[in-house]
C-alpha cells in the first residue's frame, strides 16, 4: 500500500494507552481536470457575449467573474461596436484616446487596446437633428479612425455625409488596408478642374483600400431630372495618366441615384475582376456623358451573377427607366431584378442553345398585363427561369373571400401563377412566399 494514502491518528499523549490507527481512503484521488484550449475558451465567450445577429450582448456579468475572464470578453466586446447615439461615440472615443495616450512600446504591441481590438463600427443607427449635430460627429470620427488600425467592416447612416478631412483620415490611417466592408457612404459629387478625378476623396479611399469586397455609396446631391438642361449637369473626365483602381477583390457594389460621379468614372476604367453582384440605379433616359450607368453595366457586366436595378423611394418620386439590352449586356446572370418603368428586354434572335440565357430569378415590382407580353416572348430564351418575384405584393391572407383574391394586382398576380405554373415556374411575393 502506497504512503501517500495512509492515514495515521495518534492519541492524545496523556491517553491510558497509545497507539495508532491505520484509516484507508473510501475514494481514490480524482486526478486534476485538464486545462482548456484558449480556442475553446474564446469560442465559448463568442456565443456568450454575440448574439444571433453577431452584435455584442449583456457582458457586464461575465467581466466581473474574474480577472482571467476579463482579459478574454474585453477584445470581443470591443470587436463588434454598434452606436446609435452620438453621446456614445464620443464617450468611446474618449476611452480611445485615454487609452492611446497611456500606451507604450515596452510589451512590443504596435497599438494600444482597446483600439486594436476594433474590427466592425456599426453607426447606422445615429440621427440627426441639426448640422452642429452631424459635425461634432464629423469631427469625432476624423480623431477616432487613426486609433483603429484593424477597422475591416465600416456602416454609416446614408444621409450623414462624411467630409473630405473624415475621408482623408479613414484613406491615409495605418490600416487602409484592412477594410473590408463600407456600406451606408453618402456621397455627394463635386466635380470641378481644380479638385479633378484624383482630388475626389471617395476615390483616394478606394486607392487604398485594396482588399475591399462590399461597396455601398448613395448619391445625396440633386436629381438630374431637377436640371432644366441636362447640358449644364457637370461630368467627370478622366485625367491623362490616369492609373486605375486595384479592387481585385470587390464582389459586391451598390451606387444608389448616382447617374454620372468621379468613383463611377473611376471604377469603370478599372478593372473589376470578381465584381459578381451589381445595386445600382437606372438612368437610361439620361445619355452619355451626363449619365454612364448603362456604359458601367455594359463593361462590368460581363461576369455578374446578380443585377439589381433599384431607385430609392423619395417625393417627389422620380423613376428612371432601365435599359433594355441588361440581357445581352450581363449573359451570366442568375438574379435579375427591374425597376418600374419595367423595360422591353430585349433577346438574341436567334434560338440555338448558344443563345440561352441562364437567369434563374426575375424580380419586378408588381406584375403589369403590359410586361407579361415581354416576359412571353423572353420565355423561350430562359429555359433556367425558376421563380419569378413580386417585391411589392403579398399574398391575401387564408380566409379572404375569392372575389378579393380575384381583384386588382391580387387576381392578376394568380393569373401569373396559373400561367407559369405550367412551365414549372413559381412566383412569390415579397416575403419570397408561394400562394398555397
Amino acid at each position: 500500500m502506497s504512503t501517500q494514502t495512509q492515514i495515521l491518528l495518534q492519541p492524545r499523549p496523556y491517553a491510558s494507552s497509545a497507539g495508532r490507527l491505520l484509516l484507508l481512503p473510501l475514494l481514490p484521488h480524482r486526478r486534476p481536470l485538464k486545462p482548456l484550449p484558449s480556442e475553446i475558451w474564446s469560442h465559448i465567450f463568442k456565443l456568450a457575449v454575440l448574439d444571433e445577429g453577431g452584435r455584442t450582448g449583456a457582458t457586464s456579468a461575465l467581466l466581473t467573474v474574474c480577472k482571467g475572464f476579463s482579459e478574454a470578453v474585453l477584445p470581443l466586446v470591443y470587436a463588434n461596436v454598434c452606436i446609435s447615439k452620438t453621446s456614445t461615440l464620443e464617450s468611446f472615443c474618449t476611452r480611445l484616446h485615454a487609452a492611446d495616450q497611456k500606451w507604450d512600446s515596452i510589451r512590443r504591441i504596435p497599438y494600444s487596446a482597446p483600439g486594436r481590438w476594433v474590427q466592425v463600427l456599426d453607426m447606422s443607427g445615429i440621427t440627426f437633428t441639426s448640422r452642429l449635430q452631424a459635425l461634432q460627429m464629423d469631427s469625432l470620427l476624423t480623431a477616432l479612425f487613426p486609433l483603429v488600425p484593424f477597422l475591416a467592416h465600416v456602416t454609416l447612416n446614408p444621409p450623414f455625409l462624411l467630409s473630405k478631412r473624415a475621408v482623408k483620415s479613414l484613406a491615409r490611417r495605418e490600416g487602409a488596408s484592412n477594410i473590408l466592408t463600407l456600406r451606408g457612404i453618402g456621397y455627394v459629387p463635386s466635380i470641378s478642374a481644380a479638385a479633378g478625378l484624383e482630388g475626389d476623396p471617395l476615390v483616394e479611399l478606394m486607392r487604398r483600400c485594396i482588399n475591399l469586397e462590399e461597396l455601398e455609396v448613395i448619391d445625396q446631391g440633386p436629381d438630374p431630372s431637377e436640371s432644366e438642361f441636362l447640358s449644364d449637369l457637370p461630368t467627370a473626365q478622366l485625367p491623362e495618366h490616369f492609373t486605375p483602381l486595384s479592387l481585385d477583390h470587390l464582389h459586391t457594389l451598390t451606387l444608389l441615384s448616382m447617374h454620372s460621379s468621379p468613383l463611377m468614372l473611376a471604377m469603370l476604367e478599372s478593372p473589376l475582376p470578381v465584381l459578381r453582384k451589381l445595386t445600382i440605379t437606372p438612368y437610361d433616359d439620361i445619355p452619355y456623358p451626363t449619365s454612364i450607368v448603362n456604359q458601367f453595366i455594359a463593361t462590368h457586366g460581363t461576369h455578374l451573377r446578380s443585377l439589381s436595378l433599384f431607385t430609392p423611394k423619395s417625393w417627389p418620386s422620380r423613376l428612371h427607366p432601365s435599359p433594355p439590352d441588361v440581357l445581352l449586356s450581363s449573359p451570366s446572370l442568375r438574379h435579375l431584378s427591374l425597376e418600374f418603368p419595367l423595360p422591353e428586354l430585349r433577346h438574341p434572335q436567334r434560338e440555338s442553345l448558344s443563345d440561352q440565357h441562364p437567369l434563374q430569378i426575375l424580380s419586378i415590382p408588381r406584375p403589369t398585363l403590359d410586361f407579361w407580353r415581354i416576359l412571353q416572348r423572353l420565355l423561350p430564351h430562359l429555359p433556367a427561369l425558376q421563380v419569378v418575384r413580386s417585391r411589392d405584393v403579398r399574398w391575401l391572407r387564408k380566409g379572404m373571400t375569392s372575389r378579393a383574391q380575384e381583384a386588382g394586382i391580387q387576381g392578376e398576380l394568380r393569373e401569373w401563377q396559373r400561367r407559369l405554373i405550367r412551365r414549372g415556374i413559381r412566383v412569390l411575393d415579397a416575403d419570397w412566399q408561394e400562394n398555397n
